[in-house]
């Protein structure tokens, strides 16, 4: 039987009307709108493109939204400088600086200027000590792998006890901050890379299998645990001579159609996870302004 097909724009549709409802229930009972304030530095087109799409995404969930645009030549003490006001901004509660950074810009140096408490890409070193600490009520967690768990509760629940998960890829920003959350949902977790040995093998022992590593189509279906539930992060664009000269498409790191004869449940690429990315932005902005002003965070 064909896997169940994760559903990533249904599910993100449903946290962003959760988010609105969050934010006008915290305007109504305090007269304070959710802000968040993105700093794009620079003419990324792909970067401009995530931008446009995350101020409309705050604006249709009732949020102030500001959206700062430097020229690619900014100083690095000029971008810390803005950091710092919208650190000291209450109307702001998020803040969010687009990456990548021009080359003479040091991201961590500027990741690390923003407040903990108002990090809502969870990028900072305070809010990845918080989770992996096990502190998750007190941390934002990046927005990618926390929209990855939401979509795994949607299939298994809140508790993966006697689940095992392998983890594929160890980035600051996917990989390391996933496994601590399958941990903290009881499961027995293990990360590959590319150094792994046997890495199929690795593979083919998850019940969950997370793929994070950013190569189109790695995973192949022998990969793959029978019934097991695969959540692919990669967002590939490859080569599609088939839709007519110079065309292109978006695939992720599994062999999707080879691969659902095997799981049970999987994402597809696109309309998986990316559409997770900015809802669960969008979840951390409105538990950063409830935070501010005493109220219980909501759980998404």
């Amino acid at each position: 039987m064909p896997a169940t097909r994760i559903d990533g724009k249904a599910v993100s549709t449903a946290v962003l009307d959760e988010v609105t409802q969050a934010a006008r229930a915290l305007e109504a009972e305090t007269g304070v709108r959710p802000g968040l304030a993105v700093v794009l530095v620079g003419e990324d087109p792909a970067s401009q493109v995530y931008v446009g799409s995350k101020g409309r995404t705050a604006e249709a969930c009732g949020f102030h939204s500001v959206t700062h645009r430097l020229p690619a030549e900014t100083l690095e003490a000029d971008l810390l400088a803005l950091i710092g006001q919208l650190n000291a901004d209450p109307a702001i509660h998020g803040i969010l600086q687009q990456l990548p950074l021009p080359g003479h810009l040091d991201p961590q140096r500027v990741v690390a200027a923003i407040d903990p408490d108002k990090d809502v890409d969870g990028l900072t070193v305070v809010n990845a000590g918080r989770l992996a600490s096990g502190a998750l009520a007190d941390a934002f967690v990046p927005c990618t792998p926390a929209g990855c768990m939401v979509l795994l509760r949607r299939v298994m629940g809140d508790d993966l006890s006697g689940r095992t998960a392998v983890v594929l890829g160890r980035s600051n920003l996917v990989g390391k901050p996933m496994a601590h959350l399958l941990l903290a949902a009881n499961a027995t977790v293990t990360m590959a890379h590319s150094r792994t040995a046997d890495l199929p093998a690795v593979c083919r022992a998850a019940d969950i299998l997370v793929a994070a590593v950013g190569r189109p189509e790695m995973v192949q279906a022998d990969w793959i645990k029978p019934g097991a539930v695969v959540i692919d992060v990669g967002i590939n664009r490859v080569d599609a001579p088939e839709r007519g000269n110079g065309k292109t498409r978006l695939v992720g790191d599994v062999a999707y159609a080879a691969a659902a004869e095997v799981a049970s449940a999987i994402t597809p690429v696109p309309g998986g996870v990316g559409p997770m990315t900015i809802a669960m932005l969008m979840a951390n902005t409105v538990k950063a302004a409830c935070r501010a002003t005493g109220r219980p965070a909501p759980r998404f």
